[in-house]
């Protein structure tokens, strides 16, 4: 399990994009810009959401297929679809009860996932916070610098990587990993780089390479 999916490419799109124009949507329909924000309210027939220098918002109950952007936040709200979610700088959300069928990723960016919402395919950053609340990951976990939180009785299949930095990308501060009471991870953990694991007494877990869980009791670890 890797973090390669596609950002250079979109990355290189978005570059094209920018230089043939700006403040202009570039369809009938506005689900695609080049500068602004995207809004998908429910009821619209799925299409692509797609900016390059915007945020990308989905109402709740509203179905998309991809939801893209390269400058800016992607928001999934309650109970909506999307096929996979993707941008370079910016957040990921997801409310409560939504689901992408597929990837759901970013560069620099935090990852929330809301209660019994899903991702069925990875869920993957480089740089930001991902935090689960009794949501499902099918595909695993991947980041770089992020810390990551588990939480409720969120099930990830597919384990937990966090992969080794390169010279670019080095943040000196040891990721903290926790994972809270009622969490199972189904998979491997592995640990490229030095990371604080907790790991509460009432988790499951599979195998762990290159780290050593730290137990704890109660809702959170101790500061």
């Amino acid at each position: 399990m890797r973090t390669a999916i596609g950002y250079r490419t979109l990355a290189a799109i978005a570059a094209l994009l920018t230089l043939v124009g700006c403040d202009i949507s570039v369809d009938s329909n506005g689900n695609t810009k080049v500068n602004g924000s995207v809004h998908i309210t429910a009821g619209q027939p799925p299409d692509d959401a797609r900016s390059v220098n915007g945020s990308v918002r989905v109402d709740d109950n509203a179905a998309v297929k991809s939801a893209a952007t390269v400058n800016g936040s992607v928001r999934l709200g309650a109970h909506a679809t999307a096929n996979s979610m993707k941008t370079v700088n910016g957040a990921i959300s997801l409310g409560d009860g939504a689901r992408v069928s597929g990837k759901a990723g970013s560069v620099n960016g935090d990852l929330t996932l809301g209660d019994n919402s899903e991702v069925a395919g990875s869920l993957t950053n480089v740089n930001g916070r991902i935090s689960l609340s009794s949501a499902h990951v099918a595909g695993g976990i991947s980041t770089v610098n992020g810390n990551i939180s588990i939480m409720g009785t969120s099930h990830v299949e597919g384990g937990i990587l966090v992969e080794k930095p390169n010279s670019v990308m080095f943040n000196s501060e040891d990721p903290v990993i926790v994972i809270g009471p009622g969490a199972v991870i189904q998979g491997e953990m592995k640990f490229e780089r030095k990371v604080k694991l907790y790991v509460s007494d009432k988790a499951t877990i599979g195998s762990v390479t290159g780290a050593t869980p730290i137990p704890f009791t109660g809702e959170t670890p101790p500061n």
